[in-house]
């Protein structure tokens, strides 16, 4: 057989596998689909943010050279009077905090009220930052901030879990000042070549439980690139000793 078509035909077997694989990982979730039909998932609502609360320094410490270096660009788009008005969406139990530059305004958002407990704390432990408010909304509607109100918009792992990647892009354009940033570092699917995007597509229905919504399989990079932003700077990365099924990343920041 010649070379392409064994290519072809490998290309085929693995297609089929791992469909059938994911299959099977589906028929396995489907208790934890019911719970969610019947509302007995919202449990599982009040649990994540301890988890995410704890798994925030372990992912911080690997990551800190990766955010260090994604948020020293922050400080530059503050006002002409040096003033910066930031606002996170999904904000979590702010991991992001330590890195944000001095004196800045912080409105915090998250879609999941029982974060606040551990907002707090972080809050307590990053006193170089002014906090303005926690609003409980979903990125997609973020009614209560006026339009071109804020000076940068930052959202990390949080596009992997939105109903609608496109239209929460619409609403960090609507509230972002004219030459505001938004910053941005997700998880992305992996190249389809690789054993890593086989293994996204298979374990994709139950990380989405585990993950409240996580989806492990979208290609961001996309929807950022045509989200209308007047410049782009992103890239692909690895994220260091993170679950293999994660650890492709994209980061960068969007100049509107």
């Amino acid at each position: 057989m010649p070379p392409a078509r064994l290519s072809l035909a490998k290309s085929k077997m693995k297609s089929c596998l791992m469909k059938l694989c994911r299959l099977l990982c589906s028929v396995l979730t489907l208790p934890l689909g019911l719970l969610e039909l019947t509302g007995l998932y919202g449990l599982y609502k009040r649990l994540f943010p301890l988890l995410a609360y704890n798994i925030t320094f372990s992912y911080n410490d690997k990551m800190h050279k990766t955010k260090r270096d994604l948020f020293r660009h922050v400080a530059k788009f503050a006002n002409t009077d040096g003033t910066l008005r930031l606002l996170e969406i999904g904000c979590g139990s702010g991991a992001n905090f330590k890195f944000y530059p001095y004196g800045c305004t912080v409105t915090c958002t998250d879609p999941n009220p029982h974060f606040e407990k551990y907002l707090r704390m972080s809050m307590d432990a990053n006193m170089h930052l002014t906090y303005d408010a926690f609003m409980v909304v979903s990125g997609e509607d973020m009614q209560g901030v006026r339009d071109e109100s804020v000076d940068v918009v930052v959202c990390t792992l949080v596009l992997c879990s939105v109903s609608d990647v496109q239209r929460v892009l619409q609403e960090v354009r609507r509230i972002l000042r004219t030459g505001g940033a938004f910053f941005f570092l997700e998880h992305v699917v992996s190249d389809p070549s690789s054993w890593t995007h086989f293994l996204q597509h298979v374990f994709e229905p139950l990380w989405y439980y585990l993950g409240d919504g996580c989806t492990i399989t979208r290609a961001t990079w996309r929807e950022l690139e045509a989200a209308g932003f007047s410049e782009l700077h992103l890239k692909h990365i690895e994220a260091p000793e993170v679950s293999l099924m994660i650890r492709p990343h994209i980061m960068g920041y969007s100049i509107k």
